[in-house]
């Protein structure tokens, strides 16, 4: 039911609503015989949002909604969106050693029901990758590679949960319950069940976010002693050891991934700092906590060794805030970047912006735009990902408004990442049907941009002025159009890794 509704919904949701326009009247002609060829790559920006399910902080909005509940909020979640011209979902589908599919390794997500292990009655992960791609979507299945709960007690668990089987693989560390990375069994557990869902659906990306080793939490330290003692040899330095740890799961997980399906990408969301100045010259002029040392995340060293496609620090701090200048801190990772081939995207704490409680520069209503801007002026920065999608439709102050008409005016389509190979597609015959644009299916193609001209389309000049869909569908409704207007479209076709293909204009008087 929800697939029937999407070509209607589709006008609304790629054009943001802009819908006082009526539709064209004039029979169309036959279309041009010129070819546009295909377009320049600069012109190309990721935009993401994160879609976080562990305590239903977005997606569902509580556990235990209708089957039906569940998915209108979900496409409600897409509409917005396309509405805002974003290109891409990052989508969180195992927050605590769970699944939001049908898993042979780990129970159904409790997010989902209330209850952990208890069948929601659908197969969601199939329901959000396909409704993504519907709409010209890139979906990256957002997961956490090593905590099992957000509380300490095992006894929480399912009775059939790999934790409850295996309860020398875990640690109770503030308030919460994880595995422990140091145990080969583990990495290799946890490598499979993510890997699962590579295997059996067509995800864009797999994701991880910030968690590796837990955060410290006052003077304890994580309990794993025992375990260095038993995995260490080699390693004097437990903290070097850690790394290792976690080293070992990217390089696992970046081979493993690309050997199943070399276009799905892997990337990583860290904490925004790496190491200080202070601690190490290679670091960043700030002085907060450090991921590489505070959570054993290397994660300058994952770039320089190329082992994930794309890396999303989490700068949430305002420009000139002095423990983390946001100012300081993008230059600082575009140089990491700089000639290794991954891609950068900034992570915009949308959550801050206007909220109660927050420093004076998140009361400006512009601080997000102005980061949006200032990165401009670094051409190593690919997009950025919002968090989260509750948060930019909150959009508290206008700030996300504002944001959204300064810079996403159009939509944009996805940086192309050369390592993951791809070609584009031949290119799409469109027809014009009063103000439908239609075309064919073309063999390669997952995505269709739609571009349309004011007047002839001399050379094409199919760029992000002209762009006034992407699309998953065979056709789309321009319901912006003049009545009675000469219009020229162009269609080109875009594969999974959005290589796009040339264009035959189709003229409508």
């Amino acid at each position: 039911m929800i697939l029937r509704r999407v070509l209607s919904l589709t006008t609304a949701a790629l054009l943001g609503g802009a819908l006082a326009a009526g539709p064209l009247t004039t029979p169309a002609t036959a279309r041009t015989t010129t070819s546009c060829p295909a377009p320049a790559t600069a012109n190309r920006q990721l935009r993401g949002v994160w879609i976080a399910s562990v305590t239903n902080i977005d997606w569902p909005s509580a556990p235990g909604l209708s089957v039906a509940r569940q998915q209108a909020e979900y496409v409600r979640l897409l509409d917005n969106a396309v509405a805002r011209h974003l290109n891409a979902v990052f989508v969180q589908v195992r927050p605590t050693a769970d699944a939001f599919w049908p898993s042979p390794y780990e129970p159904w997500s409790q997010y989902l029901t209330g209850t952990q292990g208890k069948n929601p009655g659908y197969d969601p992960l199939a329901f959000l990758v396909r409704e993504a791609h519907a709409r010209g979507l890139e979906f990256h299945a957002w997961m956490n590679p090593y905590r099992v709960s957000m509380k300490a007690d095992p006894s929480s668990l399912s009775p059939n949960h790999p934790a409850r089987r295996h309860p020398d693989w875990t640690h109770p560390y503030a308030g919460k319950l994880y595995y422990d990375p140091g145990i080969p069994d583990v990495r290799h557990f946890v490598e499979r069940a993510m890997l699962d869902a590579v295997r059996r659906y067509d995800i864009d990306g797999v994701h991880f976010d910030d968690y590796f080793y837990p955060y410290p939490s006052g003077t304890a330290d994580f309990p794993d002693d025992a375990t260095f003692a038993k995995y260490g040899s080699g390693f004097t330095d437990k903290a070097a050891w850690r790394r290792h740890n976690i080293d070992l799961l990217i390089q696992e997980m970046d081979r493993r991934i690309h050997a199943l399906k070399p276009w799905v990408k892997f990337g990583v969301s860290p904490f925004g700092i790496w190491r200080n100045k202070s601690s190490d010259p290679a670091g960043s002029d700030t002085n907060g906590l450090e991921s590489y040392t505070a959570i054993s995340a290397d994660t300058r060293g994952w770039v320089k060794k190329r082992w994930i496609d794309y890396l999303a620090p989490q700068i949430y701090w305002y420009i000139g805030f002095t423990v983390a200048d946001y100012a300081k801190l993008v230059p600082w990772w575009a140089r990491q970047v700089d000639g290794t081939g991954v891609q950068l995207y900034i992570g915009q704490a949308d959550y801050r912006q206007g909220a109660a409680g927050q420093a004076a520069p998140w009361q400006d209503p512009a601080e997000l735009s102005r980061h949006l801007a200032f990165n401009r002026a670094y051409p190593q920065v690919a997009g950025d990902i919002h968090f989260s999608a509750k948060d930019m439709d909150a959009d508290r102050l206008g700030a996300v408004s504002r944001m959204v008409a300064d810079h996403y005016a159009r939509p944009a389509l996805v940086p192309l990442m050369p390592r993951l190979g791809g070609h584009a597609p031949h290119r799409p015959r469109p027809t014009v049907e009063g103000s439908v644009v239609a075309w064919r299916p073309v063999r390669g193609a997952v995505r269709y941009a739609v571009y349309r001209f004011d007047g002839p389309a001399t050379g094409c000049g199919l760029d992000e002025a002209h762009r006034i869909a992407v699309t998953g569908g065979t056709s789309f409704t321009d319901g912006t159009a003049e009545p009675g207007g000469a219009y020229v479209y162009v269609v080109t076709a875009l594969d999974r890794l959005w290589h796009e293909s040339a264009g035959t204009p189709t003229r409508r008087r």
